[in-house]
């Protein structure tokens, strides 16, 4: 079983519908799905390749080598147990954190990158606006509070997974959900790892050279009153390669209140028929920034149970 693979340029000519639909598909059944085509230059890609891999190798590779993985791992390994241990190095890219200056072109290398990114995450929630029967940039203006403002959060983790010499021992990063609204990531196209659960089997997310995976996250599930659903997935350690994943995340301000959309509720509860049953269906309105302090907790942690605190507040 593979992830399906879909060609966002046929969006703009005579296959738009069938593409329309096959995106409805994935995000209804998925909850995972890779873009080749997406508009983002090969070129722009290799620079990005190159100057995360120059990154891990000249400025974290040795620090992870005394990190706390690490450590841990070689605790597990002498008491012959097992633990919840991440094998994963990562620094996070935002507009006002600081960001590596060694390596040549890094920084403008990645701020095209990024720049380029948010604007494909905007395309792919118009595509989900459209195909959910939502207003032309629905999503997006309720990530940024409604308010006309810019205030989504866009962030862009780098995560490298080194070799690890006990790979059974430890995960390369723990089965969870992404808490927040749209993701891309731009993952190694050599070494996989990268897995999602699909009627409760492991399924690899295939290497796809140059291709943008989609998947969405807590926030999207939420707002599509559970048509579109946020899927667990996880990252495998390895014993041989070094995979590289660059993972941007547009989510909602810490301020934003989500709450599934008021057209979705009609449409999802039409054939109910008692008011406790429509209660029931829908998510709880709450205040982003208050479901990241749960999910900050819970990350972990089956998702239903950060929904119902929330709604506790």
């Amino acid at each position: 079983m593979a992830i399906p693979v879909i060609d966002f340029s046929k969006l703009n000519g005579e296959e738009r519908a069938k593409t329309l639909a096959q995106i409805a598909t994935c995000c209804e059944e998925w909850g995972f799905f890779q873009l080749v085509n997406h508009g983002i230059s090969v070129e722009l890609l290799e620079k990005v390749k190159r100057v995360s891999s120059e990154c891990f190798k000249k400025e974290r590779e040795e620090n992870f080598k005394k990190s706390t993985a690490v450590k841990l791992l070689n605790e597990i390994v002498e008491n012959n147990s097992s633990g919840n241990v991440d094998w994963e190095d990562v620094f996070l890219l935002t507009d006002d954190n600081e960001w590596p200056s060694n390596i040549p072109q890094f920084r403008e290398t990645m701020e095209e990158y990024r720049s380029e990114l948010k604007k494909l995450a905007e395309r792919v929630m118009e595509v989900m606006d459209e195909n959910l029967g939502l207003t032309k940039g629905y999503i997006k203006k309720a990530f940024n509070n409604n308010n006309g403002e810019e205030n989504a959060f866009f962030g862009t983790k780098i995560s490298h997974y080194p070799p690890c010499p006990h790979p059974e021992k430890v995960n390369g990063l723990r089965a969870h959900t992404d808490a927040g609204g749209v993701i891309l990531l731009y993952q190694d196209d050599q070494v996989n790892g990268l897995q999602i659960l699909k009627d409760g089997e492991w399924i690899d997310v295939q290497p796809v050279e140059n291709a943008i995976v989609i998947n969405t996250g807590d926030q999207i599930e939420v707002l599509s009153n559970g048509k579109y659903k946020s899927v667990w997935h996880r990252v495998l350690a390895k014993e041989i390669g070094n995979r590289r994943s660059i993972a941007s995340f547009y989510n909602p301000s810490l301020k934003a209140t989500i709450a599934p959309a008021p057209e979705l509720i009609v449409e999802n509860n039409s054939n109910k028929d008692n008011k406790e049953e429509v209660e029931l269906s829908t998510y709880p309105a709450f205040v982003f920034g208050d479901y990241m302090n749960v999910y900050t907790e819970q990350k972990f942690l089956p998702k239903e149970p950060r929904f119902r605190a929330v709604r506790a507040m």
